[in-house]
């Protein structure tokens, strides 16, 4: 693909199209963007897990994961949670607004290494936001794989992400799709408790198959539990790190752990991975 000879320098984009996935002081908003180089649009080339440093000239930048498949189309497109100086500036971005992207960066899923396997999502929250292109990816070739389960919650109904995509595939009879909020609420026809005992419900077989699960800190730690419970082995399940990335190319050491830098050598890792580093869950 086109790249420009310094790393740091991004390319620019137009937002195309933006929506809010939740509201309250820490929304998710979710944008649609496109490059505004012909050149840099049709050679970009990512893979389900990489993330990109997207910014606003003046203000800054900040890693965030990319949020569709490359299945999907000719476009990017990012779901931010606003929390700091960037995330703000970000969340006023509309359509037709600048934003500069570079990346693509990390590794990503081995999804063709999973063929012939049943892949199991486990997500929590905003914790979404790496694995839908997962989701996406298996479904535009599910001919491929053993089958697609997918377990998604968060605090309320009004925390989810992704909740219509979600509601569709809950569907769709070929998929197993399992939403749970914490808290029980009216017309909420779904499963109500945390995500670590619904996966217990579900009680997937880890007979040839993968689970990927991104979420809060303490909801992967007992997922991971549930999951050696269940019999999963430790090079069967994946998750990303969220260390904090300056530089996105493993200059600043800014996201070191162990001897890895999380910008290059991950964000995907497998729990056989992980065990070795004890940063990893400190």
């Amino acid at each position: 693909m086109k790249t420009n000879e310094n790393p740091y320098i991004p390319f620019h984009a137009t937002v195309e199209d933006t929506w809010f996935e939740t509201g309250g002081e820490r929304a998710i908003k979710t944008f649609k963007v496109v490059f505004d180089d012909e050149e840099v649009r049709k050679n970009w080339s990512h893979r389900p897990g990489q993330c990109a440093m997207i910014g606003v000239l003046g203000v800054g930048e900040s890693m965030i994961s990319i949020s569709c498949s490359p299945t999907e189309g000719d476009f990017l497109r990012f779901s931010v949670m606003r929390m700091g100086k960037v995330t703000q500036a970000l969340h006023q971005l509309e359509a037709g607004d600048k934003m500069t992207v570079r990346g693509p960066y990390g590794n990503s899923f081995p999804l063709e290494e999973w063929e012939g396997k049943h892949v199991l999502t486990i997500g929590g929250g905003i914790g979404q936001a790496p694995m839908r292109p997962v989701v996406e990816y298996v479904k535009a070739n599910y001919e491929k794989y053993g089958g697609l389960t997918m377990i998604y919650g968060a605090r309320t109904s009004g925390d989810l992400c992704f909740k219509e995509e979600f509601e569709d595939m809950a569907r769709d009879d070929e998929l197993s799709c399992h939403l749970t909020i914490d808290i029980e609420e009216e017309q909420w026809d779904h499963n109500v408790g945390f995500v670590p005992q619904v996966l217990m419900d579900v009680n997937p077989s880890p007979e040839n198959a993968i689970a990927v699960t991104c979420g809060p800190p303490i909801m992967i730690r007992f997922v991971l539990e549930n999951l050696k419970k269940l019999g999963f082995e430790d090079d069967q399940i994946y998750t990303t790190l969220e260390n904090r990335m300056k530089c996105g190319i493993g200059k600043c050491g800014r996201c070191n752990a162990g001897n890895m830098y999380v910008c290059k050598d991950g964000p995907v890792f497998n729990y056989a991975t992980l065990k070795e580093i004890p940063e990893a869950f400190a």
